[in-house]
């Protein structure tokens, strides 16, 4: 087996914590896990030293996880093994921005075009892109912008 890239050393500070963390079973499974992980692989002064294989067969986990925990404590520090990273930006950028959820209020609220008794969410889905206020709008998009501000007309 050849030499470990990434060594656990933990102090006694940080075993306190992984041990209290793991002794209250309050946290999520993963997070117990990712713990118990780094207290197996703690080659420091009172730390049992254990090899990937062993900590495999004790925790009946994979070496991938095992690998990817030993890294990201070696590399970024305890908090980010025990925390998920949080997203910067948000999956699908929002279709609304405050100007264009003004525009879309502003259109929900006055007169229906001739013809319709009342504005409908396709209706206004329609009308929002024929006036350009944004490229393209599902139904269900301007439903949703809608239901925040509570504009619906009765």
């Amino acid at each position: 087996m050849s030499a470990k890239k990434f060594i656990v050393e933990l102090d006694a500070g940080e075993r306190a914590l992984l041990g209290a963390l793991i002794s209250k079973g309050k946290a999520p499974a993963k997070v117990i896990l990712k713990a118990r992980i780094l207290l197996k692989a703690d080659i420091a002064e009172g730390g049992p030293g254990w090899l990937d294989a062993q900590i495999l067969e004790a925790l009946d986990t994979n070496l991938t996880m095992v690998s990817r925990v030993r890294e990201t404590f070696v590399t970024k520090g305890l908090d980010a093994v025990l925390t998920r990273k949080k997203r910067e930006t948000p999956p699908v950028p929002a279709i609304f921005d405050g100007e264009a959820q003004a525009k879309l209020t502003a259109l929900a609220c006055s007169e229906p075009p001739p013809g319709h008794a009342r504005w409908t969410i396709r209706l206004l889905a329609e009308h929002v892109v024929e006036r350009q206020i944004v490229a393209a709008a599902h139904f269900n998009t301007v439903g949703r912008a809608l239901k925040k501000t509570s504009s619906n007309r009765t």
